[in-house]
């Protein structure tokens, strides 16, 4: 796909959103048309599975760029972001220099320590034209990395350049388009969330994750979904260990076209529950009655809502 022009207001990035399949509401495709209109970067802060890794993903597709993503983990450091010199070819490199006698020193340090030695890591590699324009950069789960590594990000983010000591500054002829994460395990330094335009991305409502869940999964009957996002509606108020996600919803109701559902039973709830709940404290306080209590609670709900819908209609 060719590079597109970035979206001019809000409508049109909720177009761009929706041509990536991704259901956003007004208030998150303002802060995305900001970011992009602004130049600055978009730090999406919320509980996993609720969509924010998707964002720059679409932006990728539907903007034509690439996307150059940096999974963040506790010890990343500088040689695992940004980059490192490949040493095992800098030393075969000095040994066939010294066998070929040669004893200038500097040309062999300029040498080695040139761009043929250098291994770029996502973070300068964000920073280097591409023929596709500006890369999406997405920081993914900011949170899992040290306070140290924060502090290297300053000067990515307030000036979008890398400094190499050997070789000296690689500077972004012009900024990528960066998304950071964060599922809040951990609370972000101010000095990098004032450089971001930040918004938290919050559960859908039901009506937005049941349009979510029939966008992503066509195949799933009507029942079916009304179900399945009115059930995990419903655990969202329970006090749970970990909350379900929508990737969990969507999952979910995968799991159970794989098993020819065309509505939702206590039965299968009861089997089917590691789809949609990681943790066994949790599964084991809803399956069996809880469980058929919620199904209960969520088939009358449902058919109230369809006779006041027919009421109405009439």
């Amino acid at each position: 796909m060719t590079e597109r022009p970035l979206p001019r207001d809000i409508d049109e990035t909720l177009a761009l959103l929706g041509e990536g399949r991704y259901i956003a509401d007004r208030a998150l495709a303002t802060a995305v048309f900001l970011a992009l209109k602004l130049k600055r970067p978009l730090f999406l802060e919320g509980e996993a599975g609720v969509g924010k890794t998707e964002i720059a993903k679409v932006l990728s597709e539907t903007l034509g760029r690439d996307l150059v993503r940096l999974q963040c983990y506790e010890g990343l450091d500088v040689a695992a972001a940004v980059y490192e010199w490949n040493y095992a070819r800098q030393m075969l490199e000095i040994r066939l220099a010294e066998a070929a006698h040669e004893d200038d020193k500097g040309k062999i340090a300029a040498d080695i320590f040139s761009e043929r030695f250098l291994i770029k890591r996502p973070l300068l590699q964000a920073l280097e034209p591409n023929p596709k324009g500006p890369p999406v950069l997405l920081i993914d789960e900011l949170d899992r990395t040290d306070e140290p590594f924060e502090a290297f990000l300053l000067e990515i983010l307030s000036d979008f350049q890398v400094t190499i000591p050997e070789t000296g500054v690689v500077k972004a002829a012009e900024p990528p388009l960066v998304v950071i994460t964060s599922n809040r395990t951990r609370e972000i330094h101010d000095a990098i969330k004032r450089r971001c335009f930040y918004y938290w991305v919050d559960y859908p409502t039901a009506a937005r994750e049941l349009e979510i869940l029939r966008t992503k999964v066509p195949a799933a009957e009507r029942d079916l979904a009304e179900e399945v996002v009115a059930f995990v509606q419903k655990l969202r108020g329970r006090e749970l260990f970990k909350l379900p996600g929508v990737a969990e919803t969507i999952d979910w109701a995968d799991a159970l076209i794989q098993l020819d559902q065309t509505s939702l039973a206590a039965e299968v709830i009861d089997n089917s529950l590691g789809a949609l709940l990681k943790y066994q404290d949790d599964i084991i306080k809803i399956r069996g009655t809880e469980a058929a209590k919620i199904l209960d609670e969520i088939r009358q709900e449902i058919s109230q809502a369809r006779i006041q819908a027919s009421a109405h209609r009439l």
